[in-house]
């Protein structure tokens, strides 16, 4: 078991990650946004899933083999960069919802079909980050210790707190966004602003995983 002290000082790590601003957060606020609540807590889901994958590779060592295969971290790196751009010309091209209710979007898309095309957004975002597997592997063994037990429950129980703690900020991200939607659909023009905020955000970040 990890220690009381060693808990507190991993979980304070991780609300300062989780509330710097980054694809993850931009990808729920501007789904809650544009598309409501539950689609914001969908995305959120495949961000969780991703979060869990990485943790899981992180024991199994995969970041140490992206640390040691310059050519691979590339790979995923590029890969990455490629994917947000792409959903940030989505978001871009979106048409604006001022007129169309979120019941009226989700039975002209199917209700099945959208949450599917929202779970893999969120997972795909963060699961193409290979920063986002690296951090796991540098941040998790700052908080283990040998003589506390089996590393692999510290692992696993490290691991589960950084899923609820992510889980915890995206859901809150996306039940605030979606409250202000309300006000955004009187003003087609705010709609427009927030659409290319998000965008030009979502291809900020990555320029900036494609250049580091």
């Amino acid at each position: 078991m990890v220690s009381v002290d060693l808990l507190i000082a991993f979980v304070v790590a991780l609300i300062v990650v989780y509330a710097i601003p980054g694809p993850d957060m931009a990808l729920i606020l501007q789904t809650s946004i544009a598309r409501g609540a539950r689609q914001g807590l969908t995305a959120a889901g495949g961000l969780a899933v991703s979060r869990a994958t990485h943790v899981t590779l992180s024991a199994c060592g995969v970041a140490a083999l992206l640390r040691t295969a310059p050519w691979l971290y590339e790979v995923v790196r590029y890969g990455g960069a490629l994917y947000l751009a792409y959903v940030a010309v989505q978001i871009f091209r979106s048409p604006l919802f001022s007129l169309q209710p979120a019941q009226e979007r989700a039975q002209s898309v199917g209700e099945g079909g959208a949450r599917r095309q929202t779970f893999m957004k969120g997972l795909l975002t963060n699961l193409l980050n290979p920063k986002a597997l690296l951090f796991c592997s540098v941040l998790l063994p700052q908080f283990i210790r040998p003589a506390n037990g089996p590393v692999a429950a510290q692992v696993t129980e490290l691991g589960l707190i950084l899923v609820i703690v992510g889980a915890m900020f995206d859901a809150i991200y996306a039940l605030g966004a979606a409250r202000i939607s309300t006000v955004l659909r009187k003003y087609p023009l705010a709609q427009t602003l927030q659409r290319w905020t998000f965008s030009a955000a979502l291809i900020g970040f990555a320029l900036r995983l494609s250049l580091d």
